[in-house]
């Protein structure tokens, strides 16, 4: 047992907290980066400071990005017909894999989730409606995760943007229920995107 005091202890249990990083899997990161020659360790801790430091949110589509605006809105090629809305920016690659996907994107930084204290002010759809509102998009796609909480961010969503003359869909059901986009296989995703369907409230 590692005293508390001990800074391999501290370590951990800042690793720890990462998202689906659970005990066991922090004490072997931490013993891995212990391990590390002093270079590779420095050269980590630059890239992490780096990022932080460098790295922000897209103005027009919260996106992470290092200029501003991203790669995708500032990409003249992409198709300004269809707009894919997203919980997570790391969400954005995994439908990117597919190759199917050339429109613009729209991430909701999270999902409705009432226990977690995240309601509809939280996702900050007033920058969605009025991008929506001044935009000429045909189609919009709406990729939340298979979850709970993204099937009820869903149904919100269709709630408040029936009043657009817009075409509203979601993902097939090919993806598995309960599971985040960023898990499934490219194949699963490119289906539940051909397949997708209308969405209602």
């Amino acid at each position: 047992m590692i005293e508390q005091e001990h800074p391999l202890h501290r370590l951990i249990e800042e690793l720890k907290r990462i998202p689906s990083i659970g005990a066991k899997t922090a004490q072997r990161i931490a013993f891995y980066l212990i391990g590390l020659p002093q270079e590779e360790a420095g050269r980590l801790a630059d890239a992490i400071r780096d990022a932080k430091q460098k790295i922000f949110y897209c103005s027009t589509c919260n996106s992470l990005t290092h200029v501003d605006p991203c790669q995708y809105c500032s990409d003249s090629g992409r198709s300004d017909d269809s707009l894919c809305i997203v919980e997570e920016p790391f969400n954005i690659a995994s439908i990117e894999k597919t190759g199917i996907y050339n429109g613009r994107y729209h991430v909701l930084l999270g999902s409705l989730s009432p226990l977690k204290g995240v309601g509809p002010d939280e996702l900050k759809t007033e920058i969605l409606i009025k991008r929506i509102g001044e935009g000429n998009f045909k189609e919009i796609v709406v990729a939340t995760n298979p979850t709970v909480e993204g099937e009820a961010t869903a149904h919100f969503l269709a709630k408040i943007l029936k009043k657009f003359n817009v075409k509203l869909t979601k993902l097939a059901m090919g993806l598995p229920v309960g599971s985040d986009l960023d898990y499934a296989d490219q194949v699963t995703i490119k289906k539940a995107l051909e397949g997708r369907t209308e969405l209602k409230e």
